[in-house]
């Protein structure tokens, strides 16, 4: 692949990724959280795993000469540092990045490469002295998956001010609250507000991916570019019966949680299914109590996840699910409360940013292709302060969230690259270079 040339005031300047750093990070962040007999990466959002990944990240960023921070929300932010005579915040950020946690025995790329691909990016822009007109910014969300503490996206929820004043101080699937794990983490819970972006501090955010599904792959397109991304509802359900002997309890008279819950979760499929008023619906989590073998459950939670890119078609099967939870309960004579953790609309990408990426695909000799993602992202919540554009690889197999999700080095080097370009291209090229700026340490800020 040739070098990307950028014009500058000395002349043409030859500009690319390291290939080799990118892929030797990709290699060595995937060691932490995993599991040698599945093969699968177990990082939930801040967990111990999810920490050692952060340290992970900002160790690389300090030895690149960046500057990496941790807001009140436990989002990872590496910054170049302001040039002589600026203050960092004085220009717009070009943002970039994605998450570094993952689900329950997940794969290595999703989310991860997005944000070492950032890093990669303002390294590179750092290194070779490049000076755009916005601030490059490397992101690192937190719990993007919400696979311990059952709130995604919290991390970029916050950066969109979402998350300035909460109902109920979020808790992890035991029960435990946040603010401990949210404080070794490097975050503060009472400063939450303090993790908001301004509308118009963000000029753009990029985000690179791997597609998680097969459209790419089958079509033999090296890169994807993301027209709209799906909209997404996440409930939790209590169940709440009567624990009992097995043996001694007859039949008739039992409230047991687990029988109901069995009616929640095909209502579920029955919703998405049979009536298709939302795209696809999932319980994924099922606890039941007290989870014994000759006992009658007395309780059970469990999740729901409902997803649609039109944000009516949501909202309906949403409130239908409601109303057969209310009969199921009435059924079974058991109590059945429902919560919402978190809800994302559908979003479409910015067209200019789409256009920015194709060109830069086509500048590199990618074959491109538009396609909707129908996994959620931390784009949609970005999407509320600034505007946005997502980039697909292919994943082999068109599979994620599992020990065997990949993707090719070649596709994971050729996405760096368009991130790199499309960044360059809507910063009109670099239209000057200063020095570049010498490798070492830099002071730290809050980590």
């Amino acid at each position: 692949m040739a070098d990307i040339l950028v014009q500058g005031t000395g002349g043409r300047l030859s500009l690319d990724i390291d290939a080799d750093r990118l892929l030797r990070r990709i290699g060595e962040l995937g060691r932490i959280g995993l599991d040698e007999r599945t093969g699968g990466i177990t990082r939930e959002g801040f967990s111990a795993a999810d920490r050692q990944a952060r340290g992970y990240l900002m160790d690389e960023a300090r030895g690149a000469g960046l500057v990496p921070a941790v807001d009140a929300a436990g989002n990872v932010i590496v910054r170049p540092g302001p040039c002589p005579g600026e203050q960092s915040g004085d220009r717009q950020a070009l943002m970039m990045g994605s998450h570094l946690d993952t689900v329950v025995n997940g794969g290595r790329l999703d989310g991860a490469y997005g944000v070492l691909a950032a890093l990669e990016v303002l390294q590179t822009l750092t290194e070779r002295g490049v000076a755009l007109p916005y601030e490059p910014v490397a992101v690192a969300f937190a719990n993007e998956e919400g696979a311990l503490f059952p709130q995604p996206f919290w991390g970029s929820m916050a950066i969109a001010g979402r998350l300035a004043e909460l109902p109920r101080e979020p808790r992890d699937h035991d029960g435990r609250p946040l603010r401990e794990a949210l404080r070794q983490a490097g975050g503060d819970l009472d400063a939450l507000g303090s993790a908001g972006w301004a509308h118009g501090s963000v000029a753009a955010y990029l985000e690179l991916h791997v597609e998680q599904g097969p459209v790419l792959e089958r079509s033999g397109s090296r890169i994807g570019v993301v027209d709209a991304i799906t909209g997404r509802t996440v409930l939790t359900v209590e169940v709440r019966g009567a624990a009992g002997h097995s043996g001694t309890s007859p039949m008739e008279g039992r409230r047991d949680a687990l029988a109901a819950a069995a009616r929640v979760v095909l209502a579920v499929e029955h919703i998405a299914r049979d009536r298709k008023l939302c795209r696809v619906g999932t319980v994924g989590r099922l606890d039941p109590h007290p989870n014994t073998p000759n006992t009658i459950p007395g309780a059970v939670r469990l999740s729901v996840d409902l997803r649609d890119t039109d944000v009516w078609r949501a909202a309906t099967a949403e409130e239908t699910l409601r109303r057969a939870l209310k009969a199921i309960a009435a059924d079974t004579g058991t109590e059945i409360e429902v919560v919402a953790e978190t809800r994302s609309d559908p979003v479409s990408t910015d067209p200019v940013l789409r256009a920015a990426i194709e060109c830069s695909a086509e500048e590199l000799g990618l074959s491109h292709e538009t396609l909707p993602s129908g996994a959620g992202h931390d784009a949609q919540m970005v999407a509320d302060i600034a505007p946005i554009g997502m980039v697909f690889v292919p994943s082999i197999g068109g599979i994620s969230h599992v020990p065997q999700e990949d993707t090719s080095p070649r596709d994971l080097v050729a996405g760096a690259r368009v991130l790199l370009r499309t960044a360059l291209r809507i910063t009109g090229h670099a239209e000057r270079t200063v020095p570049a700026r010498a490798a070492g340490p830099r002071p730290a800020h809050q980590d």
